[in-house]
């Protein structure tokens, strides 16, 4: 092992935490801040965790943690708006031990993993917003709005899509791309759908995509992607009440062969929504000292999901990297070795992505050429196989 660095980790969310756990592990010291005054609780909706980020978590002894949190999703279900069930297949399949993908509340998730942090001895800062960092000789140095500055050995961009960090080593670095999505979703209990639960089912609707999974003991948690082609801003979302939202949700799951409009209806709040975005490639991750990670390098559209799997699998590769390398190497081997899979996972959530966006004739054609592709009933699964079945060994030392 090298000697031990000073890591400052900017941004105290999923991947910035993980990440801060990782390098405990791997020998070093780390300050994580955090740019809000606050934690996270109870802030977000819910997302799938597939096996990869289960099997990145476990190479923290941090898997049992999370399972339990939510439940297991072990197949999903596709299916056209008129009904016509395309395949159902395993979300990834199980590990060695039976682990299966999970679906858990982003904020449990957070909540869990920030309580682990700080029994492992992780101190964050909360009301630290990044404003400049520099290299010194033998280090780097952060400051923040409040004046404050901080000195460590390397200092790492968990700060997520509008990524301070990316900034700095990068002025020029691209802006996230907007992807035509509005994503909101809900959870209920009184609505019967039927099923078996942990089973997601998506259906590739007449005028939108809409998903639900019935949770053991009754709930359904469920989400839509609206098709919005201009880029609206926050206050326009925040400005459209939840009963306007569930009216046009309505509107546009009418007609589709699914519950989701009984589901819809029995949901008391409805998510405000949020926009979609991803990055084709970042081209500049790091510098000697200084290095991005998660939807800072590499955001993914949900419909790849894989957002938080990829975070986690950064936060393990990068710990793994920098327990047997100087910082400027360990940069870029964890750069080499996550680069080509990152950005092959970008692009397949855009292909994903695309078949969500439909209209009154468009969905037509889509809907014949999903039905081709998926004669085969292994197509989907078959087709993420190389994301659910990725492994990183923790003992194996990084090399050139």
């Amino acid at each position: 092992m090298k000697d031990m660095a000073k890591a400052l980790i900017i941004g105290g969310g999923i991947a910035g935490t993980v990440t801060a756990m990782a390098l405990r592990k791997a020998g070093h010291d780390v300050r994580l801040y955090e740019a809000y005054d606050r934690s996270a609780d109870g802030v977000g909706a819910f997302l799938t965790l597939a096996v990869n980020g289960l099997d990145a978590l476990d190479a923290l002894d941090l898997k049992d943690l999370v399972k339990g949190l939510g439940f297991d999703t072990p197949k999903m279900s596709l299916s056209l708006g008129d009904g016509h069930r395309l395949a159902e297949f395993p979300l990834g399949g199980a590990m060695p031990d039976g682990t299966v993908s999970q679906t858990v509340r982003r904020s449990d998730l957070y909540v869990a993993l920030r309580d682990e942090a700080v029994r492992r001895g992780v101190h964050t800062e909360y009301g630290k917003r990044l404003v400049s960092a520099s290299e010194t000789a033998d280090g780097v140095r952060a400051r923040f709005a409040d004046g404050t500055e901080a000195d460590g050995d390397l200092l790492i961009g968990a700060d997520g899509l509008r990524s301070q960090v990316r900034r700095i080593i990068d002025p020029a670095a691209p802006a996230p791309r907007y992807i035509p999505l509005l994503n909101t979703g809900g959870f209920t209990r009184d609505v019967e759908v039927g099923g078996e639960p942990g089973v997601m089912h998506m259906t590739f609707g007449k005028r939108l995509f809409h998903a639900y999974v019935p949770r053991p003991g009754g709930e359904v948690w469920w989400f839509a992607n609206l098709p919005r082609r201009r880029e609206p801003t926050q206050s326009e979302l925040a400005g459209i009440t939840s009963e306007e939202w569930r009216a046009k949700l309505l509107r546009l799951t009418a007609g589709d062969r699914s519950p989701i409009g009984a589901v819809i209806e029995a949901t008391e709040e409805i998510s405000t929504p949020w926009s979609t975005y991803d990055f084709p490639s970042v081209p500049n991750w790091r510098t000697a000292r200084m290095v991005i990670i998660g939807d800072a390098a590499h955001a993914t559209s949900p419909a790849a999901g894989q957002g938080a799997a990829m975070a986690l699998e950064d936060a393990v590769t990068l710990g793994r990297c920098l327990r047997d390398s100087t910082v400027p190497e360990a940069l870029r081997h964890y750069e080499k070795l996550r680069r080509a899979r990152v950005e092959r996972v970008v692009e397949q959530g855009k292909r994903n992505g695309s078949n969500k966006m439909s209209g009154p004739v468009s969905h037509l054609i889509r809907d014949a050429f999903l039905r081709r592709a998926f004669r085969n009933p292994k197509a989907g699964q078959d087709a993420g196989e190389w994301m659910w079945a990725h492994h990183i060994d923790w003992a194996t030392p990084v090399t050139a």
